[in-house]
């Protein structure tokens, strides 16, 4: 099964062994605050299984070296292992063509990549960007300031009252002067789910680049990247149990071929005179210095640790335990859940506020009983002012979440009410 867009997948009954799966993950085996860890800020930062750690730790005690230009036998292994690492990502997401998949340090770079790249050399004053008030600062501020360098004009698609894009006004919004969109494929603050493939077919309709944001679908769907129809892709590495400081952007070979380089020096190079160079070819044109070594290799074990275990059965997963905590938390009086009400149209991600609590006293109530979840603006003051909201409390699910955890999050939410007077 491939979800490319906002397929439908029945919430069914999740195929993983959590037990089995959290016995994987050594951080989530200690108690905080005298309660079992319930870790549930996984739009943030996901936790490391064992083999993730122990490829890192190999790398740096039998392998360590620099990749590309070494002629002895540690560089020659550490350029395997990185290589290697790009083919098991590039598996992971679809990918054919290894030298279509960019190592960057995450989505966040992936992004101002395009922008500094593509976008200087192809927008001009009156070109138009759109965006969404859904999207997250990562995806907003790299074209403010493309914007600003060139002339260009953002315009943005809006929600509707569940938080999903309102695609009513996109043949409005997309014109002849049209040249990019960017969309997150899920919102990291509501979890919804973007159609992303039907706005690059009506992008490329007006003649635009269409960008995918993916740090939050890459670890919790079974994306196949190049099916979604997108030019541009990018994706952070600690999102899907690997390391940070690593992710990767892939790019249709001829728009990546026709780009400049991002930044300059070391590996990126073919030939350098005193006055000019030419440079290497894709992927290592953009890929300047020393790279994240270690980082690419975890990650490299993160994606054969996500394929063991089964992309599918992951969002399945994710699914039930969606469905789960809506009924559960929907049973708390005052509470509210924001974003699309089935859960076949959101991923793992549940935000809510209760009555007039501050999200940031509930987070911390909930710590006080051993449970992480998330609580602010989640990097998305746009969309806050859009729900005239000041921030949500967020909690969001990954492999290793179970039901368990939504009843300890349930549970820890009804003995916080009682402490607000409700």
């Amino acid at each position: 099964m491939t979800l490319s867009t906002l397929e439908t997948v029945s919430p069914a009954s999740p195929a993983l062994d959590v037990e089995r799966i959290r016995a994987d993950f050594p951080i989530l085996h200690q108690e905080v605050n005298g309660h079992r860890l319930v870790y549930l800020d996984n739009a943030a930062s996901t936790q490391k299984p064992a083999a993730v750690i122990e490829a890192i730790d190999r790398f740096y005690r039998r392998d360590n070296a620099n990749v590309h230009r070494g002629i002895h036998e540690l560089s020659h292994r550490a350029t395997e292992a990185y290589e290697q690492a790009r083919g098991k990502v590039a598996r992971l997401l679809g990918i054919e063509d290894e030298g279509e998949l960019v190592w960057t340090k995450g989505t966040t770079e992936g992004l101002n990549l395009i922008a500094y790249t593509w976008g200087q050399a192809n927008l001009r004053a009156g070109d138009e960007i759109l965006l969404s008030v859904l999207d997250h600062h990562s995806n907003l501020v790299p074209w403010q300031l493309l914007a600003q360098r060139t002339g260009a004009r953002l315009r943005f698609l809006d929600i509707d009252e569940q938080g999903r894009l309102d695609l009513s006004a996109l043949d409005d919004l997309l014109t002849e002067r049209t040249r990019l969109v960017s969309i997150n494929h899920i919102s990291n603050a509501l979890g919804t789910i973007n159609p992303v493939s039907e706005i690059a077919a009506r992008a490329h309709a007006v003649g635009a680049v269409m960008v995918v944001d993916g740090a939050q679908s890459a670890p919790h769907l079974p994306v196949d990247v190049p099916s979604l129809g997108c030019d541009f892709y990018a994706f952070s590495g600690h999102k899907m149990c690997g390391p940070t400081g690593i992710g990767g952007l892939w790019g249709r070979r001829e728009l990546l071929e026709a780009m400049p380089p991002f930044h300059g020096g070391g590996d990126m190079i073919d030939l350098v005179e005193l006055e000019r160079s030419t440079y290497a070819p894709l992927p290592l044109k953009f890929e300047a210095g020393t790279p994240h070594i270690a980082g690419a290799i975890g990650l490299g074990a993160a994606a054969d640790y996500l394929a063991s275990v089964g992309r599918d059965a992951i969002l399945a997963h994710e699914r039930h335990l969606m469905a789960y905590a809506m009924e559960r938390l929907g049973e708390i009086p005052e509470l509210t859940i924001h974003g699309p009400r089935d859960p076949a149209e959101r991923s793992g991600v549940v935000s809510f506020t209760l009555a007039d609590v501050h999200p940031h006293d509930l987070a911390t109530i909930l710590d006080g009983y051993g449970i992480a979840i998330r609580a602010g603006h989640h990097c998305c003051q746009p969309l806050m002012r859009r729900l005239c909201l000041p921030a949500t409390a967020r909690a969001s699910f990954y492999l290793y979440s179970g039901t368990d955890d939504v009843d300890r999050l349930a549970d820890a939410l009804h003995k916080a009410r009682e402490m607000f007077g409700y």
